[in-house]
């Protein structure tokens, strides 16, 4: 184990070699920096290809206005500095991860009477998310037919594997994927504890159940609603 002090934001400062880790871990800390967007790019840049930032932090139903922002307490409580969860997403996907996933949420429940009264309605959340370093990922889950088996061969996940809070796999269970899915499953170090069923040959549309839907008429056709997707 080494240890190393500098600026989050600066990674590169470090003396770290590009594209040399698997993963990236970080348990609420990006909320305090000053600026996310060079922490996310610089994690991007750390990770080899198939890496993965893996990390829980404090985020927000709203922006928050510069009063809060600025607030030393709410600051260094993670609430100051928390992002609006539809800001984070995009930042992120232009720091190069492109279909952030989110494992896991709950929401912060504020007890300090002074706090809540200086940030008003805001609600705030603690969730995890993991994000690919993966080339080819898509805008949405686009879906080929695909399916992977869990083998149940990783550390303390026998029965089932969970890639994120919609993709619960059960072990020796054929489980449809779409591509996006596919990809993180088989591009990254999890591909020796799944068999991989399919390629990128054939596309069948939108996949099914995935909050995005053929914005056309579709009277005759019945969509399927086999398989999960986020």
């Amino acid at each position: 184990m080494r240890f190393l002090k500098g600026y989050i934001e600066r990674l590169e400062e470090l003396g770290l070699e590009p594209a040399s880790f698997d993963v990236i871990v970080s348990n609420c800390v990006i909320n305090l920096s000053i600026d996310k967007s060079a922490v996310l790019r610089g994690a991007y840049d750390l990770l080899k290809p198939g890496g993965e930032l893996y990390f829980a932090d404090v985020y927000c139903d709203r922006r928050l206005p510069d009063s809060v922002r600025a607030d030393p307490v709410l600051y260094g409580e993670c609430l100051g500095g928390a992002l609006y969860w539809n800001d984070f997403l995009p930042t992120a996907k232009r720091a190069g991860f492109l279909d952030p996933r989110l494992v896991t949420s709950k929401p912060l429940d504020i007890k300090n009477e002074a706090m809540k009264r200086k940030i008003g309605q805001a609600k705030f959340f603690s969730a995890t998310y993991r994000l690919f370093k993966l080339d080819g990922l898509e805008p949405a889950c686009e879906d080929y037919g695909q399916a992977v088996i869990y083998k149940g061969s990783l550390p303390d996940q026998p029965d089932a594997f969970e890639l994120d809070g919609h993709h619960l796999i059960e072990t020796g269970k054929v489980f449809p994927v779409c591509g996006n899915t596919w990809r993180m499953l088989a591009d990254t170090r999890f591909a020796p504890h799944f068999d991989l069923i399919g390629d990128f040959s054939t596309h069948y549309g939108i996949f099914p159940d995935c909050g995005t839907a053929i914005p056309f008429a579709t009277r005759t056709f019945a969509a399927s609603k086999s398989g999960s997707c986020c």
